[in-house]
Order: structure tokens, then C-alpha cells, then sequence
């Protein structure tokens, strides 16, 4: 029987592996709770057998649970310090073959931007980006490369003339040399290992729904991954005020440098 928010947090444990409690509980349960109502559905017990028996409710439930947004060259300031500053001494340090991840990677607009940005520095086939995140609805679109304009509405022209082609009014669709340097993969960052030897880890505007233990937990996994020197790259609501504490440095804000 699941009466209340506490029971259904354990439901959605057994039942997704995601577990609630690493997540801000107001923010979440209002989610939820607003899920839901707009299901008409009555209670958590009812919504659950739903949850049980219909795998587009469960499918829609993780992906709205998930809070995907996304745009490709998000922050466009942050992303030309990564071109201009932390790409090149990445390169310069490690060579032309750096182990990217991208992590909670949405519906693939980050990763696709990191191909396209390395495609500038290195020949495009040293170029491998491995991308994760726990929703397979998204992965799935991520797959596909298909977006809406307003998707690419910050990223720089030469990449837009270069990689996409469009399709009708409102829709582009990424080339398959894009394509093929991304490697994409099914992972929750609270449960699944973690890549090793990593140069750059790319998890921007996820951080931000997870309690304060979460979080330090993933950023000291994410040190464990990262090789002497590797950067991380978050969002830009996401500065570590504790990033010594975890085993980082920071030449640039929103870039931290493993120590």
C-alpha cells in the first residue's frame, strides 16, 4: 500500500532505480504532485498501479521526472572559453585524442556542440564524445538529431551552415559526421560507474535539482573519473563554492581543474 510521498519515493526506487531522496524534495514532489493531477489521477497508490501496468506512463513519468531542457552552445561566453582556453590546453597537455563526457546529456544538444567544437581543433575523426543520461525517450532523440530552430538559436552560424541540414520550416537535422562521434549510452549518475580517464566532463544545468550531499557525492566521482589536469565543465547556476574541499582548482569560473 502506498499512502504517502514516502512510500511512493520507495516505489520509485524498485521500480526505476531513481532514488527521490538525492533530489530538493519540495521542487520534486510539487513535480510530481502536478504529474499527477494532470493524469487525473487521484492518489499516489492509484498512480503507481498505473506506473506498473503501463510503460508509456512509466516512459513519461522518467522523462518528466528527468526535467530535460537544452539548447545547443548553451551560455555561447562559456562555450568560446572552452573553445579559445580549455579545449586547446587540453589538447596541448594530452594530445588530439581526449576522452569526452558529456553527462545527463538531454536530448543530445551538448554533446553534438562539443563534436562540432572539437571538429574545429582536431581532425574529425579523433573526435569521440561519449554521452549518458538515465532517459532512454530522450537518448532516443538524441539518436535521431532532428531539432527545432529555436534549439539552435545560440550557436554560432559557421557550425549551423556546416553540420545541419534543414528540413521544412522549423526543423534541422545534424550530419552523420556529427553523428558518428557521439556515442550515446544509458546511465543514472546516482547509481551507474562512472568513464575513467577522462580529459573533459561536460554536466551542466542538472546539479541544480539535487540535494547538497548529492551533489558533492557526484562532483567527487566525477574527480575519480577525470585524469590529473582534467576539467570539469558545469553550469552556469552551478559554481562549486567547495571545489577545494572536493579536489578541484578553477582558472575559469564554471571550469575546474582536477588537483
Amino acid at each position: 500500500m502506498i499512502k504517502d510521498y514516502e512510500d511512493f519515493k520507495k516505489f520509485v526506487f524498485q521500480t526505476t532505480s531513481i532514488d527521490l531522496n538525492a533530489y530538493k524534495e519540495r521542487q520534486m514532489k510539487r513535480r510530481i504532485d502536478t504529474l499527477i493531477s494532470r493524469n487525473r489521477f487521484p492518489d499516489y497508490e492509484t498512480y503507481s498501479k498505473a506506473l506498473k501496468t503501463d510503460k508509456e506512463k512509466l516512459d513519461e513519468f522518467v522523462n518528466y521526472l528527468t526535467i530535460n531542457v537544452s539548447e545547443f552552445y548553451r551560455n555561447p561566453n562559456l562555450w568560446r572559453t572552452l573553445e579559445t582556453q580549455i579545449l586547446p590546453d587540453l589538447i596541448s597537455k594530452f594530445g588530439q585524442n581526449l576522452k569526452i563526457w558529456s553527462a545527463a546529456c538531454s536530448t543530445g544538444d551538448e554533446p553534438y556542440s562539443l563534436a562540432m567544437v572539437m571538429a574545429k581543433l582536431v581532425p574529425i575523426n579523433k573526435v569521440k564524445i561519449y554521452a549518458t543520461d538515465i532517459d532512454s525517450q530522450v537518448l532516443e532523440k538524441a539518436q535521431d538529431g532532428v531539432y527545432g530552430a529555436n534549439s539552435l538559436a545560440g550557436l554560432p552560424k559557421e557550425y549551423k551552415d556546416k553540420y545541419f541540414e534543414k528540413m521544412g520550416d522549423r526543423y534541422f537535422k545534424i550530419s552523420d559526421e556529427i553523428k558518428k562521434c557521439v556515442d550515446f549510452k544509458k546511465a543514472n549518475l546516482l547509481k551507474d560507474s562512472y568513464p575513467s580517464n577522462c580529459h573533459l566532463i561536460v554536466c551542466r544545468n542538472v546539479m541544480i535539482y539535487f540535494t547538497e550531499e548529492a551533489k558533492d557525492e557526484i562532483y567527487k566521482k566525477f574527480n575519480r573519473s577525470l585524469v590529473k589536469d582534467g576539467c570539469l565543465f558545469v553550469g552556469n547556476t552551478e559554481q562549486i563554492i567547495n571545489h577545494k574541499e572536493l579536489g578541484y582548482d578553477f582558472d575559469e569560473l564554471f571550469f575546474y581543474r582536477k588537483v
